[in-house]
């Protein structure tokens, strides 16, 4: 059991070379036709849920609640549930870090792919799920994080070093890309349905500011997130704003 940590640790702190740019840039493709493609968004949102509700369980413990539960449901909703006071600034973080919390991921997935760490980051995540899996509190829930959990070992385990740097890079892709999306999702869902209890609208009821203020502003985060992900894995788009802005006198 020792030696099989020991390998594993020397796995994910080991440096991978990173793709070409062009590389980077088929794979940015790819995610972005899994988050815009119907038939594939069914599937993809799956990992948004997970990194959603993995943002709520997180926030809960930082800010000193109680964990209770994690739910996972076949239609891609969640549930996490915690315990302590109901109002006050750690409620409010918590309901936020929901909608931030694949841009945040994806962010932090970005910073190490950059430094060459494709294969701590699939290491990483296969040690999210499994604190995650710990948390879950229904079948559906604890299959679908089992089953994800296991893709993942397998990806790290078995498969070459550089396949294993196109999945972490095309995951990364598909949270930076996917993160605005259930927003607009959300957005839209209000206009025929103005009163719900949606993260926004309950940080609403415990801040006074509308809901709507809540989803532009993760919109605009998350947005934000796209975009310095993208510089980030892709420097040459970081060159081309830079030289526009240039351009503009900003």
């Amino acid at each position: 059991m020792v030696e099989l940590i020991l390998e594993i640790w020397r796995r994910a702190t080991a440096v991978q070379p990173t793709p070409q740019p062009e590389v980077v840039g088929l794979l940015a493709v790819l995610g972005l036709v899994l988050v815009l493609v119907p038939a594939c968004w069914s599937w993809t949102r799956l990992i948004v849920t997970i990194s959603h509700e993995g943002g709520h369980a997180l926030a809960a413990v930082l800010t000193g609640r109680r964990l209770r539960a994690i739910r996972l449901h076949s239609d891609t909703s969640g549930l996490t549930i915690s315990s302590g006071r109901p109002r006050g600034p750690g409620m409010v973080v918590m309901l936020a870090a929901g909608y931030l919390g694949p841009a945040l991921l994806g962010l932090g997935a970005a910073l190490l792919l950059v430094a060459g760490r494709s294969l701590g980051l699939l290491w990483l995540l296969v040690v999210l799920l499994a604190l995650m899996l710990l948390q879950v509190r229904n079948f559906y829930g604890f299959v679908a994080l089992l089953v994800v959990g296991l893709a993942m070992v397998g990806v790290s385990w078995y498969l070459t070093a550089t396949v294993q740097s196109l999945i972490a890079y095309l995951i990364t892709w598909v949270l930076l890309l996917a993160a605005p999306k259930p927003l607009i999702e959300l957005a839209a869902q209000r206009r025929r349905r103005p009163h719900g209890r949606s993260d926004p609208d309950q940080l609403a009821e415990l801040t006074q500011l509308p809901a709507t203020v809540w989803i532009l502003g993760f919109l605009l985060a998350n947005l934000s997130g796209l975009v310095v992900g993208t510089c980030w894995l892709l420097p040459g788009v970081a060159e081309l704003v830079a030289g526009f802005a240039a351009r503009l006198g900003l």
